[in-house]
């Protein structure tokens, strides 16, 4: 007991303007999103970027030549075990959605990061019926994590 804190492991990194970011707090959401899954020794990398950067990945990997607003990776060599996520989020798309909607860009990367963790863990959102049950997943966790309703709003 108290070992799956330091099992999953969430590393963040900030290549993007300085923002008011609490990342000890994302970092326990996707520690709290890994444990709702029973996920019990995970590594994840969430990199914060800017509209430039996740482009050229976008690009890369998806052939979409367009920022968005999250892409998640899983590393992972098999399929039980220890994961290895990796996921970028976009701060510029973050803080303009925040803007629209009437709250932080915490909150925002809050949603992708979970989104991305979601889509990890089996979730999907190419129909509305799949859609709809992320969109309550999300709402589930991110209300958990106390960042409250986020997509919803």
């Amino acid at each position: 007991m108290g070992t799956e804190q330091t099992d999953i492991v969430v590393h963040i990194t900030c290549d993007y303007r300085v923002l008011d970011v609490d990342f000890d707090r994302l970092r326990e959401l996707a520690r709290l999103i890994c444990r709702r899954f029973d996920l019990e020794r995970a590594a994840i990398n969430i990199a914060i970027v800017g509209d430039d950067a996740i482009k050229k990945v976008n690009a890369e990997f998806l052939n979409t030549p367009q920022p968005t607003d999250v892409i998640s990776f899983d590393l992972s060599d098999e399929p039980a075990g220890s994961k290895s996520y990796d996921l970028m989020v976009n701060a510029e798309e973050a803080a303009r959605q925040a803007g629209q909607r009437s709250h932080s860009t915490e909150a925002e990367l809050a949603l992708y990061i979970t989104h991305g963790l979601l889509h990890n863990f089996g979730f999907e959102d190419a129909d509305e019926a799949e859609s709809q049950k992320m969109h309550k997943a999300e709402d589930e966790v991110l209300q958990q994590a106390g960042f409250g309703i986020i997509y919803g709003k």
